[in-house]
């Protein structure tokens, strides 16, 4: 793969805001979340106000919820479609970066398979309890005591194609936790081959449980190439923040920072920035969804929300002419449902560069593959991933 020799753009920056989804997509019903909206039912519950990501056009792409004030827009803002089955954040990041899946990861509502569990416990020389879908905060809650009586494994999934282990850090120390994930992911092969295994490590006492900062994803490779592997390849730099790497399981990322939190996610972002390298910084912030939109908290939701947009001028004072800044989501979260699992709906994109004059709207895109395509296309000579390229309607 080549670098494309006469680029308007060096290097791009991809924030993904997990969990923010804009409702409105055709098929929502298909997945039980019909009436989702993550972004615009936490404005109505909260007064959500965002107004720097308004400037570069979000009240464009949701508009009629009021968290928007009047002013001018300068930036490009679309909406995107998410075409691949499921609502899972690997295939979420893995169609952002280029690669549309045709086949959704297998999921479990019933649980895992007994040979499953039984070859699993045969294989760590522990027993299992769970095995279900749950919460990850309210299974710890339930099956801790049991698990630090017993140093049986929790295992649950959720609507989510996950195997997930919990285990309290005083029981089972984080790297042998991770041992066992490792191991989990050996098993979880063809028809059980889920999108990610993750190691939930915890603390404390009952009653007062609380997860580590251990957390770790094992996840499945990319079946083909993403703009992550193709500009790698062609002698960019590829730097991730956050759990953009374990969702690649490392593929096509020459630099990976992780992170304890959207703060310190942030904080990450302008150091890479101002390093200045070339190619991509692919970043994920992740309170949204896990800290929020999983446990049913809207107000919570929104103040991650809005402590990212009060950062967002940070971010662009640190940026060079070359530099594209892209925000997006890989799926939504909406915290206000009844469940708390993803929900599938349209994310957001809104960008900018220095530079930029007016506003765009670059429509209601097919795949959140147009992403990748578009930074495969303004870097390389040439672009072989899923998506349709909106280069040349943000060059200026």
């Amino acid at each position: 793969m080549e670098k494309r020799t006469d680029r308007a753009f060096d290097r791009f920056i991809l924030i993904v805001l997990d969990g923010v989804g804009i409702g409105a997509q055709e098929d929502l019903g298909e997945y039980g979340d019909a009436d989702a909206d993550s972004l615009g039912h936490v404005a109505e519950e909260t007064g959500l106000r965002l107004p720097n990501l308004c400037r570069l056009g979000l009240g464009e792409v949701k508009p009629g919820y009021g968290f928007c004030p009047e002013g001018e827009v300068n930036g490009f803002y679309g909406r995107l479609t998410m075409a691949a089955a499921g609502k899972d954040s690997t295939s979420g990041h893995w169609e952002l970066a280029g690669l549309k899946l045709n086949k959704p990861f297998p999921v479990f509502p019933k649980g895992f398979p007994d040979a499953l569990i039984e070859e699993f416990k045969a294989a760590t020389g522990r027993n299992v309890v769970g095995n279900k879908p749950a919460s990850g905060t309210e299974i710890i809650e339930e099956l801790g005591p049991e698990h630090i009586a017993t140093g049986a494994l929790i295992v649950y999934t959720s609507a989510d194609s996950v195997f997930q282990i919990a285990a309290h850090t005083d029981v089972v120390p984080e790297e042998e936790l991770y041992g066992y994930c490792e191991t989990a992911r050996s098993l979880l092969v063809g028809d059980l081959a889920v999108g990610r295994v993750i190691a939930r490590p915890f603390g404390g006492e009952p009653g007062r449980f609380r997860r580590t900062g251990g957390r770790k994803d094992y996840s499945l490779p990319p079946p083909g190439p993403t703009v992550l592997d193709l500009l790698a390849d062609a002698g960019y730099e590829v730097r991730t923040v956050g759990k953009i790497d374990y969702l690649f399981a490392g593929s096509g990322i020459t630099k990976a920072v992780h992170t304890s939190g959207d703060a310190d996610g942030i904080r990450r972002i302008i150091e890479q920035i101002r390093e200045g390298f070339c190619g991509l910084l692919f970043a994920n912030l992740n309170d949204t969804d896990t800290v929020y939109g999983h446990r049913n908290d809207p107000g919570g939701y929104a103040a991650a929300l809005e402590a990212f947009d009060v950062a967002l001028p940070d971010i662009t004072d640190e940026m060079k002419p070359g530099d594209v800044l892209l925000i997006t989501s890989d799926h939504g979260n909406d915290p206000t449902t009844l469940g708390t699992d993803h929900t599938r709906e349209r994310t957001p994109l809104v960008g900018w560069y220095p530079g930029w004059s007016g506003a765009q709207d670059l429509g209601t895109r097919e795949s959140l593959a147009d992403v990748g395509y578009t930074i495969a296309s303004a870097l390389l000579a040439e672009a072989p991933l899923d998506g349709e390229s909106f280069l040349d309607e943000i060059v200026n």
